[in-house]
């Protein structure tokens, strides 16, 4: 699924951010992590947080949507 048709591959993460209507910005601000290190998160499957990251990333998830999200969810 490309964002509006405009050829940017999406990452299974930012599939997940578009159907519970979340932005970048949001799970930014309520993680503590930097909007670019999100941001490159969903652009397609090339990019991996680190385990640090990926932690803060599934616990913020868990917090704005009450799902119950693991890491290979969205990452091997």
């Amino acid at each position: 699924m490309n964002w509006f048709d405009l050829g940017k591959p999406r990452s299974k993460f930012a599939r997940f951010l578009d159907r519970h209507h979340l932005t970048q910005k949001e799970v930014s601000e309520a993680s503590g992590l930097s909007k670019a290190t999100i941001s490159r998160l969903c652009k397609g499957n090339a990019f991996h947080p680190s385990f640090k990251n990926g932690k803060i990333i599934l616990t913020t998830l868990k917090k704005l949507t009450n799902k119950n999200v693991d890491y290979s969810d969205f990452w091997f």
